[in-house]
């Protein structure tokens, strides 16, 4: 029994005729009832009895004829459901991503990203990299997204594209340095810095940029998260030197100006981003189309900041 055979089989019960049903069914009356006959077959019991070119339908077939209208409509939601996954208008997206960029680029991102498209569900989940790293690798989230910061190689348990970066410096806007196309270590020799805890490559390697340049590292406030640290630069108590997603992301909620300016530093502070998905878990069309977009827009962003970057909005084509 197969889904064509139960199509020709209710046409034949709703309009009683097998003429009629070839009809409606464009087909040849002889191939409808081939394929009445061929059903009978295949179950091992009469559906029918003719009487002339009537065809009535015995009680078994009315269980059928209900069993193959359900069967049928479930048949055409798969397939409709399937066809709206193809196209990337239906489906669920499960993103985990560290606090900076969840907070406000991502959100944004996946507003415009399921835009008109109420058939997307979403879950956005803020998380330490580590933390983000770890759902990955089991298999909990669609996406996520990191720093590397000391990760360890992990190549079986999660698939991550590497997003590079040099880190900027966070100034006040009325600092004297504000006014500088760069800043260098030796700028900020003694001047109280913000730092995230010293377990953290950024700190680490912000500290070689101050040796380097033989300069002295004044470490005022450490925090977790960038993002905590700009309420201290705005206040004029401390510099930073931060990534430029983080950057971006207090740029994106404040007034112009902002009240915290950014410039290139030097030496250089390296920084990296990391796009994880699941190792053994194929993407769908949905998160495939997400994924890429986004590592666009990111690439975009720190090569074109501190110009803002518009986000994209996926077009009919597209969806």
């Amino acid at each position: 029994m197969n889904s064509q055979q139960l199509i020709v089989f209710r046409e034949v019960m709703k309009t009683g005729s097998v003429s009629q049903a070839a009809r409606n069914l464009h087909r040849t009356q002889p191939a409808v009832s081939a394929s009445i006959r061929t059903l009978e077959v295949d179950l091992g019991l009469p559906l029918f009895l003719r009487e002339g070119r009537r065809m009535v339908p015995v009680p078994e077939a009315h269980y059928l004829m209900q069993e193959a209208t359900e069967i049928l409509a479930r048949l055409q939601t798969a397939r409709q459901n399937l066809s709206n996954m193809r196209d990337r208008t239906k489906g669920s997206l499960r993103i985990v991503a560290m606090p900076g960029p969840s907070s406000t680029l991502l959100p944004v991102f996946v507003s415009r990203f399921i835009d008109s498209n109420e058939d997307i569900a979403v879950t956005l989940a803020t998380r330490s990299s580590p933390q983000v790293r770890s759902l990955i690798a089991a298999q909990s989230f669609d996406i996520g997204f990191s720093d590397i910061s000391g990760a360890p190689e992990a190549k079986d348990d999660y698939n991550s594209e590497a997003i590079e970066c040099l880190s900027v410096c966070a100034l006040p806007a009325g600092h004297p340095l504000a006014d500088r196309e760069t800043v260098d270590a030796k700028d900020l020799s003694g001047v109280p810095m913000g730092a995230l805890q010293p377990e953290h490559s950024t700190f680490k390697e912000t500290q070689r940029a101050f040796r380097q340049a033989g300069a002295n590292f004044n470490l005022r406030i450490e925090a977790q998260y960038f993002l905590p640290l700009f309420h201290f630069v705005e206040k004029g108590q401390i510099c930073a030197v931060v990534d430029v997603l983080s950057a971006a992301s207090y740029i994106q909620t404040q007034s112009n100006p902002p009240p915290v300016v950014f410039r290139p530093f030097r030496p250089e502070v390296p920084f990296s981003y990391a796009v994880l998905t699941p190792h053994e878990r194929p993407l769908s069309q949905l998160t495939a189309e997400f994924y890429r977009l986004w590592c666009d827009w990111v690439r975009q962003t720190i090569l074109r900041f501190p110009e803002p970057v518009p986000m994209p909005k996926r077009s009919r084509s597209q969806s």
